[in-house]
């Protein structure tokens, strides 16, 4: 069976990633912030981590596909 698990990362995919990073912490820090101006929403770390933990999960859908 060949070697899979040696294989080089292409700079494209390190910037997706990057992209991927940037956009997921943008997306919880606003909806921190909306949590936090509207207090009867959700508390705000809460929230946050439900948005992070709902783009992983779309994110490991793709990824294994």
């Amino acid at each position: 069976m060949p070697d899979e698990g040696n294989r080089p990362v292409s700079p494209l995919a390190l910037a997706v990633l990057l992209l991927l990073v940037l956009v997921t912490l943008l997306l919880a820090g606003g909806v921190g912030y909306v949590a936090h101006r509207h207090a009867a929403l959700a508390v705000p770390i809460t929230a946050a981590g439900m948005a992070v933990a709902l783009v992983v999960a779309c994110l490991g859908l793709i990824a294994v596909r």
